[in-house]
């Protein structure tokens, strides 16, 4: 599930933590590495059940409404739709997520609260309204399900503090990333008795493991290096003109130059610039593809540059 995007993001925070500290355990910031992956992946796993979440929240205001001393005829019969949406059917029937949210013990109970006031500003909305006026419709399930996601959870400073209390691992990025493959899983659900598989953390474990461990490792271990390589091609530039995070960004991707023959150069040019533009300042993209482009000119006339297999794609 967590494209190698996200695993280099992981890999550029953890390095900008290990350098930034005293700390020279680098066994130690490799586990808070793969710590923090995982903890994407518990994101995930914790916006895959929140449909469900909110249907049981609405499902004990319906029963306790139907209780009352002098219940309503909506009290009585209340709209169920929602509640007993197909998309929230198929993902209670689903036995694979049950299994990986208790396997990574995820749960909202310590968030109940929370869902509550969330839940109550979703049922006073014109949007909760508008849906349950709607014709019957997988599409429209599948609408209201990604509007009220994109309304209530998506960029939501309040639910980023919320996870931000509980782990210093979770971030921004990483909750908007899990919100946006959760909705992409909720896209594919056609029918209350689909079970869907649950995607795994990575596309090929042991392939990605060792791309994680490998760009973590290399980078420390040439740091001096790659470091000197950007020297030879910063020399017009005062040293506190340079953004640290430029330099780490470049450091990483003359690693990947240097020692991934399977990736292909395009690729890892690409990505660096890219990843520049989310987390650097707005010059850093530029500033950034040019001193790469310069060291690769080097590079290949030093013969330095040696890939192989999908690393020769263009």
């Amino acid at each position: 599930m967590l494209n190698r995007r996200l695993l280099r993001i992981k890999v550029m925070q953890s390095l900008y933590a290990f350098f930034q500290s005293d700390n020279t355990d680098m066994a130690k910031g490799e586990k808070s590495l793969f710590m923090s992956i995982n903890r994407v992946y518990e994101l995930y796993l914790y916006y895959l059940i929140l449909p469900i979440e909110l249907a049981d929240i609405a499902e004990i205001q319906m029963e306790e409404a139907r209780n009352k001393a002098l219940p309503t005829k909506d009290d009585i019969n209340p709209n169920r739709k929602f509640v007993d949406s197909f998309l929230i059917q198929s993902l209670k029937n689903n036995p694979e997520l049950k299994k990986k949210t208790e396997e990574f013990k995820v749960s909202w109970t310590p968030y109940r609260d929370q869902l509550k006031k969330i839940w109550k500003q979703i049922k006073q909305s014109s949007l909760y309204e508008n849906f349950l006026g709607e014709e019957e419709s997988v599409v429209s399930h599948k609408k209201f399900i990604d509007k009220l996601i994109q309304s209530y959870f998506l960029d939501s400073e309040d639910m980023y503090s919320l996870f931000q209390e509980n782990s210093i691992y979770w971030d921004f990025e990483d909750s908007d990333f899990a919100i946006q493959m959760a909705m992409r899983y909720f896209g594919k659900l056609k029918a209350a008795d689909q079970v869907r598989a649950i995607p795994p953390i990575y596309k090929d474990e042991e392939e990605d493991i060792d791309f994680v461990k490998n760009l973590y490792r290399k980078a420390i271990v040439n740091n001096k290096k790659n470091g000197e390589f950007i020297d030879g091609k910063t020399k017009n530039w005062e040293v506190e003109r340079i953004a640290v995070l430029d330099v780490l960004l470049m450091k990483m991707a003359i690693t990947e130059l240097l020692n991934f023959p399977s990736i292909p150069v395009k690729v890892t040019l690409n990505e660096y610039i890219d990843i520049s533009k989310l987390f650097s300042t707005p010059k850093s993209k530029q500033f950034i593809n040019g001193v790469l482009d310069k060291l690769l000119i080097e590079f290949k006339n030093e013969k330095l540059i040696k890939k192989t297999g999908r690393g020769l794609m263009q």
